[in-house]
């Protein structure tokens, strides 16, 4: 989010950024005597909103959290998209049950939560709520909630995903699952809400998380202080920022399908992600009727097996735009399609965005 608050400055000019390092729990103070023109904050408590209504300079929110009368000018992560991308990935593997665990109480997390659930029942499936304990308690509240987490995590139905609010409560469910000897993501598959990518990738197995844009939301905030520094009308509404994609590692790597047929099925679609393959390769891959397998596929992920490989190619050039500088062509090749003309259709059709479009997004550029 800072990274994308300095790129904004920077093509600006002109602007002087204070910037202080503080540990998460430490009241955010603005240094004594500082005069500056605009203040970019994680406003979620009443006693920061009160601080700084009364500090010096136009302030620009960029928390999810909703506190009843404080109306300060706000860019933040859509929340409810991010819910839904996640609902999505874990319904794409396959998986019916599904587990929650987030501290409640907070109006984002409910936000959060009750759009996952919502997702969930629109496939006609139903959420277990684990809620977390809040608060810095001692190593005795963490060691308590371990327990009370096994316990739940014992009790759920197997296989069984579980979304967490952050990726450090997806690390709490790992710890759990591997003092239980259960085996993730094969019995418990493990995504956090958001995608703290040096926490993820150092947990074992390594998270799976939504990518939040979170460097586009710190561009657009600085953009936003910008124009009110320079008397635009203060927006009425949020301005909310739509998450584009999962991230996946280990932790949600499986498929949670018991058919056989089925599962090679999927399986051999996926993998075949970079090349040009249609429906009849996956008949000749698994030798089961054309209506067998159109009609197990709309039972089990709710498309046709022809639009799963579309989907499985669309996810692959997603995941290279975002994380390579190859050329649009070049991915367009590397994820199996003819031609760059009907990549950038189905890509248009899919995303409502074209490739380099989505690229400048998921970069916060």
């Amino acid at each position: 989010m800072i990274r994308g608050i300095g790129r904004y400055a920077q093509e600006q000019g002109g602007w002087d950024i204070w910037l202080e390092q503080r540990c998460q729990h430490a009241p955010g103070r603005l240094p004594p005597g500082w005069r500056g023109e605009g203040i970019i904050a994680r406003v979620a408590d009443r006693a920061m909103a009160r601080y700084l209504a009364a500090a010096p300079g136009t302030v620009v929110n960029v928390s999810a959290a909703r506190i009843p009368g404080v109306d300060f000018p706000t860019v933040t992560a859509d929340l409810r998209v991010a819910a839904r991308l996640a609902a999505g990935h874990l319904l794409d593997q396959g998986f019916r049950h599904f587990g929650y665990f987030a501290p409640l109480g907070l109006s984002y997390v409910e936000i959060h939560y009750h759009s996952f659930v919502e997702h969930l029942a629109e496939a006609g499936l139903s959420c277990d709520l684990f809620p977390a304990l809040r608060g810095k308690g001692p190593s005795a509240t963490w060691r308590r909630q371990q327990d009370d987490l096994r316990r739940w995590l014992q009790g759920l139905p197997k296989p069984v995903a579980v979304l967490t609010w952050t990726s450090d409560r997806g690390r709490e469910v790992l710890y759990a699952c591997r003092a239980l000897g259960l085996a993730v993501p094969e019995q418990v598959a493990v995504m956090g809400g958001d995608e703290d990518a040096l926490l993820c990738e150092t947990c074992n197995p390594p998270l799976s998380g939504v990518a939040l844009t979170s460097e586009r939301i710190g561009y657009e905030a600085a953009a936003l202080l910008g124009r009110l520094l320079h008397g635009e009308p203060c927006p009425k509404e949020p301005i909310l920022i739509e998450p584009t994609r999962v991230v996946v590692r280990q932790s949600t790597d499986t498929l949670a399908i018991t058919d056989p047929d089925l599962a090679r099925a999927i399986a051999f679609i996926r993998a075949g992600a970079a090349t040009p393959i249609q429906v009849s390769d996956v008949l000749r891959e698994v030798p089961v009727s054309r209506s067998w397998l159109e009609r197990r596929f709309q039972e089990t992920l709710g498309r046709s097996p022809a639009e799963e490989i579309r989907r499985v190619r669309l996810e692959r050039t997603k995941q290279l735009l975002a994380d390579t500088d190859l050329p649009v062509p070049q991915i367009a090749a590397a994820a199996g399609f003819g031609s760059r003309e009907y990549f950038a259709h189905a890509f248009k059709l899919s995303t409502g965005l074209t490739p380099r479009e989505f690229r400048r997004r998921v970069r916060g550029r």
